[in-house]
């Protein structure tokens, strides 16, 4: 029987570093004292900080951006011992949806660009939005290190080679395995990358993984499903496609009116897929129209493999619209207000309460 995968978010772990008393400091040790951030992911990550401020207020600072494998000095010392509070994010170059490190603090945060915003009474009000970080507690006034983490312990060394390896992928240059070891097929889709982009042998790998990056931000713009709310009102969405030999459906987005979120970031098959809709308003829950092909729905975040036996797997089954077939790989769906029947359908079940995460759930 079909099981709904479960999407668990990587692992966070935080490791405080206690600098002896009266140690002999290197100029490179105080080069790297604050509040170090290293990512030993096989992903870029983007990462925002919160120091308090004050008897109550939170100050928070993005974006630190963290190549794979490698440490940087978010936060200056001296730093005031307490707590303090990360939220990371991967870069948009990678498939697969966006991937978090969070905790259950809400703060706010701007998505587009730097930041420094001092604890505002709305998020909304001042344009930001609301993301949940990880609480650490800071013992020492001069240096502290968290780690962000996988569940596959690469290291910083073996975090780099992975990160290399995930971004060939991601760059459309080869499906590589992600094992923090380069290989042959590894070291020939490097040479092959470097030659096809007129960049020389020597190419650091940092500055390989920054091109890779580059690539891959712009590849994941020309391909995938996009979901546009073309309407004043607020939509839900969920999706459905062929997966291989099987089906999958997975949801939930929280569209605002005006607003588009992708749902899928890698070039699509050329066979339609399918898109379920509930408009929110004042009076209740719209349901899109015209749809007849069934997939099974929760209430909560989801992604479920197969469309059979929904009722008996604890799921809800729901009447899905049939797409265009993507072109090139690419697939823009738009919400209108006239697309929603009148009030009913699930008649409020969703309650604006679904688990979304922003990217694919």
């Amino acid at each position: 029987m079909a099981q709904a995968r479960s999407f668990n978010s990587a692992i966070i772990r935080f490791v405080g570093l206690v600098l002896m008393a009266g140690a002999l400091l290197s100029p490179t040790a105080f080069a790297q004292s604050g509040w170090r951030l290293c990512n030993e992911t096989s992903f870029v990550l983007e990462a925002a900080t919160g120091k308090p401020e004050g008897q109550s207020s939170v100050v928070v600072d993005g974006w630190t951006r963290l190549r794979p494998g490698e440490c940087r000095v978010a936060m200056a010392p001296p730093l005031k011992p307490g707590a303090h509070f990360v939220f990371a994010r991967s870069s948009a170059a990678h498939r697969g949806g966006l991937r978090v490190w969070s905790g259950d603090v809400p703060l706010c945060v701007d998505i587009a660009g730097s930041f420094s915003v001092q604890s505002p009474i709305s998020c909304a009000s001042m344009g930001l939005e609301s993301r949940n970080f990880r609480s650490v507690r800071i013992d020492k006034r001069n240096t502290w290190t968290t780690k962000f983490l996988e569940t596959e312990p690469y290291g910083e060394k073996r975090a780099q080679a992975a990160g290399l390896q995930r971004l060939l992928n991601d760059a459309g240059v080869e499906e590589a395995r992600i094992d923090g070891y380069i290989g042959r097929r590894t070291r020939a889709g490097i040479a092959r990358f470097l030659n096809s982009n007129g960049l020389p042998a020597q190419t650091s790998d940092a500055d390989l993984i920054d091109y890779l990056e580059e690539v891959a931000r712009a590849r994941s713009r020309n391909v995938g499903l996009t979901l546009c709310n073309r309407s004043d009102a607020k939509v839900w969405a969920a999706i459905a496609r062929r997966r291989g030999d099987g089906w999958e459906s997975r949801g939930w987005w929280s569209i605002e009116g005006g607003a588009c979120a992708r749902a899928i970031d890698e070039s699509l098959i050329s066979t339609p897929h399918y898109i379920f809709a509930e408009m929110e308003t004042p009076a209740g829950f719209r349901t899109l129209l015209g749809a007849s092909e069934l997939f099974c729905i929760s209430r909560s975040k989801f992604a479920i493999l197969g469309r059979e036996g929904c009722e008996v797997r604890a799921y809800r089954e729901e009447e899905f619209v049939e797409t265009n077939a993507p072109e090139d790989g690419k697939l823009v769906y738009e919400f209108f207000e006239r697309d929603f029947g009148p009030v009913g359908g699930l008649g409020g079940a969703l309650g604006g309460s679904a688990g979304v995460v922003d990217g694919a759930p």
